[in-house]
């Protein structure tokens, strides 16, 4: 597939003839939202709405990532290039909701996955921002992967039209496990957007296998920041 670059840092771009001002050093990559802190939690603003998202110190999934940021961005502004309304999606490692949140603002039916030790946190998250807002209500599951999937997640039922991960790969021990739940719901029909921050050197090695197993593009390329869209190899 041909890469799309679609979420450059244009407000970067200088005249030849003037110097970067500090002001423009200063600015913050073009996938960082409007985002205001108060009384413990943060407001984000996407698809027309206020997002309170309020984080948790037990685990890596309750918190926020930047990769989850620009994966909001990216379907909030670009909503012809990935249309949700009405489709079936999946979230990977959840966390704390924001993209399964925008997801369904954007009007998709969507189910938010993760760890059993995440899904309250999740759960209340997911369910203050979208209540009366969405057509369809988010559901809220229990994903361990690589565990018994086709059992929990048969793939004659199983069929989404997306599936969504942010952040997803970092330095913990499950990383072919996340490659076999990405392959097993991946299936013909489905596209996956996966959207990460390069930290680590098995960061990369991910991305090659990655590569390997899916017909692959790069939507975004912004420094360390990547989001890939990727479909089943037949």
């Amino acid at each position: 597939m041909e890469e799309i670059m679609v979420l450059k840092d244009d407000d970067y771009e200088e005249d030849e003839e003037t110097d970067v001002t500090a002001e423009q050093q200063d600015r913050p990559p073009a996938w960082v939202p409007s985002i205001s802190s108060r009384l413990g939690r943060d407001v984000y603003h996407y698809a027309g709405q206020d997002i309170v998202i309020h984080e948790s110190i037990d685990s890596f999934g309750a918190v926020m990532w930047p990769a989850a940021l620009a994966l909001c961005s990216f379907l909030d502004n670009n909503r012809k290039t990935v249309n949700l309304k009405e489709k079936e999606v999946l979230e990977l490692g959840a966390g704390t909701g924001l993209v399964t949140i925008v997801a369904s603002l954007l009007g998709a039916s969507v189910t938010a996955t993760d760890l059993p030790e995440v899904l309250s946190n999740l759960r209340a998250n997911v369910m203050r921002n979208t209540r009366e807002r969405c057509r369809h209500t988010p559901q809220v599951a229990a994903l361990s992967w690589g565990h018994d999937l086709e059992s929990a997640y048969p793939t004659s039922v199983s069929r989404y039209d997306y599936v969504l991960a942010a952040d997803v790969v970092y330095h913990h021990d499950f990383l072919d496990e996340l490659l076999g739940t990405m392959k097993h719901f991946c299936k013909p029909g489905t596209t996956l957007i996966w959207a990460n921050k390069v930290r680590f050197e098995n960061d990369r090695t991910f991305t090659e296998n990655f590569k390997k197993a899916f017909h692959t593009s790069l939507l975004v390329e912004d420094g360390e920041m990547k989001i890939f869209m990727a479909t089943c190899r037949e």
